[in-house]
C-alpha cells in the first residue's frame, strides 16, 4: 500500500515539474509574439516610452505604411509565386518517388532510398557556394524559377523519406483490387494511391510551407534584385533601413504580416500535422 502511495506521489511530483515546464517555456515562446503584436498598433513614441503598456488607440494606419510603402505586398506576392509551385512539386514528385520506392522491389532500390536520406544529412549552407555558381551558369541567379528549384531540391529529400514510410503502411488490399479491376499504373497512382495518401500529402505541404515561408539564407544568396526578394529578405531590408529611419511602428507592423500565416496554417492544422507525421513515422 505505501508503495502505491509513493509510486502516486512520485508520478504527481514529476507530472507537475513537467507541465510546470512546458508552461514556462510556452510563455517563453508566446510573449514575444503577443507583445510583437500589440507593438504593431502603437506608434512609434509609444513603443520606446510605454512598451508594456497597451496602446492608447488602434494604429491602423501601421498595417497600410508597412503594406505599401514599406512594399511587404510586393515581398508577401514574390513569395506566394515562388511557395506555391515549389510545394506542389515537391509533394508531386515526393509522391511519385516515395510510391515507386515503399512498393516495388527492384535492383537499387535502398540504394536511392539511402540517396535521398543522405541529402537529409547534408547542411544547405556547404551548398549556398556552389548552388550560387550553378545557376549563375544556367542564367537562373536572382529568377524566382531559379529559387523554386533550389526548394524543391532542398525540400525532397525528408518529404521522400516521409512519404515512403507513408505508402508502406497503405493498405496492399485496395491497390490489387483496382490491378484486378483493370487500372494501369498510372489510373492506380493517380485514382487511388494520390487520394489515399491526402492525409500525407497535407502534412507535408503544411510542414514545407511553413520551412519554406521561413527560410531566409537561400533567397539571401540567390535573390539580389530587392524587387524580387522573398517576405524573409524583405523584412531584413526592412529593418536594415530602420537604423536611418524611424518608423518603428511600421516594422513591426511588417513583421505581424510576415508572422500571422504561419501562425494560422499551424493553429488550424496542427492536428492534421501531428497525425500525418504519426502515420507517417510508423514505417521508414
Amino acid at each position: 500500500m505505501k508503495r502505491k502511495q509513493t509510486s502516486r506521489i512520485a508520478g504527481v511530483v514529476i507530472s507537475t515539474v513537467i507541465y510546470s515546464f512546458l508552461g514556462f517555456w510556452s510563455l517563453v515562446v508566446i510573449f514575444p509574439m503577443i507583445w510583437v503584436l500589440v507593438s504593431s498598433f502603437k506608434t512609434s513614441k509609444e513603443i520606446f516610452f510605454s512598451p508594456w503598456l497597451p496602446p492608447a488607440q488602434l494604429q491602423w494606419d501601421n498595417f497600410v505604411r508597412a503594406w505599401s510603402k514599406a512594399n511587404i505586398g510586393l515581398y508577401f506576392l514574390n513569395s506566394l509565386i515562388v511557395i506555391l509551385p515549389a510545394i506542389f512539386f515537391t509533394l508531386l514528385f515526393s509522391a511519385m518517388a516515395g510510391y515507386v520506392i515503399a512498393r516495388y522491389a527492384f535492383p537499387g532500390n535502398r540504394a536511392i532510398f539511402f540517396m535521398f536520406m543522405a541529402g537529409m544529412l547534408f547542411p544547405v549552407i556547404l551548398a549556398l557556394v556552389p548552388l550560387f555558381f550553378l545557376l549563375q551558369s544556367m542564367t537562373l541567379l536572382d529568377t524566382h524559377f531559379g529559387l523554386i528549384l533550389v526548394y524543391i531540391a532542398y525540400s525532397l529529400p525528408f518529404t521522400v523519406f516521409f512519404m515512403t514510410g507513408f505508402f508502406k503502411t497503405m493498405p496492399s488490399e485496395l491497390l490489387e483490387a483496382a490491378i484486378i479491376d483493370g487500372a494501369n499504373n498510372y489510373e492506380l497512382f493517380y485514382r487511388i494511391v494520390i487520394p489515399l495518401a491526402k492525409n500525407g500529402l497535407v502534412s507535408m505541404g503544411i510542414f514545407n510551407f511553413l520551412g519554406m515561408w521561413n527560410q531566409y539564407i537561400l533567397p539571401l544568396v540567390l535573390l539580389t534584385s530587392s524587387t524580387k526578394y522573398v517576405l524573409s529578405q524583405g523584412l531584413a531590408f526592412l529593418q536594415h533601413q530602420q537604423r536611418y529611419q524611424s518608423d518603428w511602428s511600421g516594422l513591426f507592423a511588417a513583421i505581424t504580416i510576415v508572422m500571422l500565416p504561419t501562425l494560422t496554417v499551424y493553429v488550424i492544422f496542427q492536428n492534421q500535422i501531428q497525425r500525418g507525421l504519426t502515420i507517417g513515422a510508423l514505417k521508414g
